[in-house]
């Protein structure tokens, strides 16, 4: 049995459908309340899980700067006593981290080992995440993503589609990355699993661009102008919480562990887009 947490967001979204032939149990927010950590471990040794996947994070990096005591509980607390609850079980255990535990001064792309520096409280709390999985689990999977995106969800894309059909936009230019496709994510991440990797691994399509690239590539798959996206600085758009200039994430495990590499995320984005553009999103 393999149980899915947060199962409405992206991720969660992407598990559901790829684990269609699998004994799975997604357990709802209602179901699994994380503001209630007592629960949780009578609730999941009430199902026996032989895999447990945490979906489940607070996501709003600017709120969590306001707001660090409830990304702490959700993104660091909450992941600790999962882990526990799953390594009491004999059950594996997945959650998924951020390359904003980094602080995006390396040159180069960052790898597992590198040192972790998170400029922000959302940053912060999911560093806390992997430490206290990896201390309550020490087989525990946790699997660094970037930019994550969807045809399922509101997301940068589904934004940059409103904006650029109404008019010209101004998008950081000088913020690196590797956009990542919930779908691809998900298999690649149930690829580990079923390999038994466990510690950190980073998992993101391959290709690399800023938001401002991003958001032309955007704009042509949804045949808008591109040439209404304009470049700007972080300094002309400064926001709550500091984003790392360059966080790049590459990977020293994922050939050992055969897993690799994620696909060019062009593809992915064109279907997403293609899937946002009848959605009431945009």
């Amino acid at each position: 049995m393999i149980v899915i947490t947060g199962p409405t967001g992206q991720l969660g979204t992407a598990f559901g459908r790829l684990l269609g032939d699998r004994e799975v149990r997604i357990l709802s927010e209602d179901e699994l309340d994380f503001q209630n950590l007592d629960a949780i471990p009578p609730a999941l040794a009430a199902i026996g899980p032989s895999i447990v996947i945490n979906c489940a994070a607070y996501t709003a990096v600017d709120a969590a700067e306001e707001d660090e005591e409830t990304a702490r509980i959700v993104n660091a607390t909450a992941v600790g006593v999962l882990a526990k609850a799953s390594a009491d079980l004999g059950a594996r255990f997945v959650t998924f981290s951020t390359d904003y535990v980094f602080d995006g001064t390396k040159a180069g792309g960052y790898v597992e080992s590198d040192a972790t520096h998170p400029m922000s409280a959302y940053g912060r709390t999911k560093l806390e995440g992997e430490q206290l999985a990896v201390a309550n689990h020490p087989e525990a999977l946790i699997v660094r993503t970037s930019w994550l995106l969807s045809g399922t969800h509101p997301n940068f894309a589904s934004t940059m589609i409103k904006l650029i059909g109404k008019g010209p936009v101004k998008v950081v230019d000088d913020q690196r990355g590797r956009p990542t496709l919930a779908d691809d994510l998900a298999r690649v991440t149930l690829d580990a699993i079923d390999r038994k990797a466990s510690g950190v691994v980073h998992l993101a399509n391959e290709g690399v661009t800023t938001w401002f690239g991003l958001a032309r590539e955007i704009a042509a798959i949804a045949g808008l102008d591109p040439e209404r996206v304009t470049p700007c600085t972080t300094a002309e758009f400064p926001r709550p919480a500091p984003r790392p200039a360059d966080s790049v994430l590459d990977s020293e495990r994922i050939e050992a562990l055969g897993i690799g590499p994620m696909p060019p995320y062009q593809p992915g984005l064109e279907s997403a887009v293609e899937r946002l553009l009848d959605s009431p999103w945009v």
